[in-house]
C-alpha cells in the first residue's frame, strides 16, 4: 500500500455517480470525476430557478464568488481580480482584444502552448500578427530566448504554467515575468493543468501585474463552463470584444457618448448570458475540497506520490524505448499531474486501452496517464498492467 492509498479510499465513496473505486479513470489530466455533491448542486440550481425565476442572478453570482475567493487562497493573492466565463478561449479573445495589436503587432509565445491558444494565435498569424514561437523544452533557454525577443513592437508574452502535453513545469515563470515587466510587457501564464496541482504563488513569484487562465474542467472537478481569467486589481486594459456582463452594475444607466464603461469588479473581461448551473455545481465541488481538507501541499504532495508511483511501475515493465518511453525525464519536482508516455503507436494503444474500458488520453505521439486524488495504488498498477498487455498485442500485429 502507497501512501496516497489512504486519502483516495476516503474519497472513493464519495463519488460514487462515477463510480471511480471499481473503473480505471486515468484522465485526471484531461476531466476528472465529479463528487456527488456536484450532482446535489444541479438540483439545488433547478430548485432556486424555480423559485426565483428572473431574481437567478444574485444567487449565481453568490456560488461563482465560493470559486473566486478559493483561487484567491490557491494564488496567494487576495487582492487579485478573478473574471468567470464559460471557457478560457472566450478570455483569451476578449483579453487580446484588449491589445494595441495595430502598433505593437508582435507576440512571444512557445512551441508547447494548449490548442486553444495555438490555434488562435495561428490564426491571428495569418492577418497578419507576428507570433514568436520559441522552444520550451529548456526553460533557462526559454527565458534567455524570451528576454532577447521582447521589443517595442512586443503586446504580450502568453505562455503555461505546466506544458499540457508531457506535463513539464516552468521554472522560470517568475523570471519571465520581470523580463516581461521591464520592458512593459504583460505576462498571461496558461495554468489550467496547475491549478490544483502544482501551487504558484502571486505573492512569492511577484506576478501581481500578471494574467492567469484557469480552469476547472480538469483537476478542479468543477466541470465545464466554469473558467476564470485572473488579473490585477488595477488592470487599464479595455477589451474591445465586451459583453453586457462586464457592465452589469451599469445596465439602469442612460445611455451617452461616453466611452463603454466597466464595472470595477471581477467581470471585466466578460461577454453575456450564461447558465448558472455550472456555478452552482462548481461551488459545492469548491466546498466538497475544503471539507476534506484538500489543501494546495495535500493536493501536490498526492499529485507527486502518484505520477512518481506510475513512472515507478513503468520503467519496472522494460518496455523497448523504440515503441514507449517517457516523455518527460524531469524530476517529479518540476512535473505536474500526469505521465506522459512517447511512442509512435500512442493513439493506437489509447483506443486498445479503452476497449478494455481503461479511459487515457493521446495526443500525437504522446499518451498521458492522469491520476485523481481519488486513485489508488491498486489501480495504478492494473493500468499499467493493461498497457502492458496492448503494447505486447500491439508489437504482435
Amino acid at each position: 500500500m502507497q501512501e496516497f492509498d489512504k486519502l483516495a479510499k476516503s474519497l472513493q465513496p464519495h463519488y460514487s455517480h462515477f463510480n471511480v473505486s471499481n473503473r480505471l479513470l486515468f484522465t485526471g489530466h484531461s476531466h476528472q470525476a465529479w463528487p456527488d455533491v456536484a450532482f446535489e448542486g444541479v438540483q439545488q440550481y433547478m430548485q432556486m430557478v424555480a423559485e426565483q425565476v428572473d431574481k437567478k442572478w444574485d444567487f449565481g453570482f453568490e456560488k461563482t464568488e465560493i470559486m473566486r475567493e478559493y483561487l484567491r487562497g490557491w494564488y496567494d493573492d487576495p487582492n487579485g481580480r478573478y473574471c468567470r466565463e464559460q471557457n478560457t478561449h472566450i478570455l483569451m479573445v476578449s483579453w487580446l482584444s484588449a491589445l494595441d495589436l495595430r502598433n505593437k503587432p508582435k507576440i512571444i509565445t512557445t512551441t508547447g502552448e494548449f490548442h486553444s491558444m495555438y490555434r488562435q494565435l495561428r490564426r491571428l498569424e495569418e492577418e497578419g500578427l507576428e507570433i514568436v514561437y520559441l522552444p520550451h523544452e529548456d526553460d533557462d533557454a526559454l527565458l534567455e530566448a524570451i528576454t532577447d525577443e521582447l521589443d517595442d513592437s512586443t503586446a504580450a508574452v502568453m505562455l503555461s504554467h505546466i506544458y499540457f502535453e508531457t506535463s513539464e513545469v516552468n521554472t522560470r515563470i517568475a523570471e519571465i515575468a520581470q523580463a516581461a515587466r521591464e520592458a512593459g510587457v504583460p505576462l498571461l501564464i496558461d495554468d489550467y493543468h496547475g491549478t490544483n496541482v502544482v501551487p504558484l504563488s502571486v505573492e512569492k513569484n511577484n506576478l501581481h501585474d500578471c494574467y492567469i487562465f484557469i480552469g476547472g474542467y480538469k483537476y478542479m472537478q468543477w466541470g465545464e463552463a466554469n473558467c476564470f481569467l485572473r488579473f490585477p486589481a488595477d488592470c487599464k486594459l479595455r477589451p474591445v470584444i465586451t459583453g453586457w456582463f462586464s457592465a452589469f452594475e451599469q445596465l439602469d444607466h442612460p445611455r451617452t457618448d461616453e466611452p463603454v464603461e466597466f464595472d470595477e469588479g471581477d467581470q471585466k473581461f466578460a461577454t453575456a448570458t450564461y447558465d448558472p448551473i455550472s456555478q452552482y455545481r462548481g461551488a459545492a465541488v469548491t466546498e466538497f475540497f475544503i471539507r476534506q481538507g484538500l489543501t494546495k501541499e495535500v493536493l501536490l504532495e498526492n499529485y507527486h506520490a502518484q505520477v512518481s508511483y506510475l513512472r515507478r511501475l513503468f520503467d519496472a515493465k522494460g518496455f523497448d524505448t523504440e515503441v514507449i518511453r517517457h516523455a518527460n525525464t524531469r524530476p517529479i519536482e518540476q512535473t505536474g499531474g500526469f505521465m506522459a508516455l512517447r511512442s509512435p503507436h500512442a493513439r493506437k494503444f489509447r483506443a486498445m486501452l479503452l476497449e478494455k474500458d481503461v479511459f487515457t488520453d493521446a495526443r500525437d505521439e504522446i499518451i498521458r496517464f492522469g491520476p485523481a486524488p481519488y486513485t489508488t495504488s491498486e489501480q495504478c498498477e492494473r493500468v499499467m498492467d493493461k498497457l502492458e498487455e496492448v503494447v505486447n498485442e500491439g508489437s504482435e500485429g
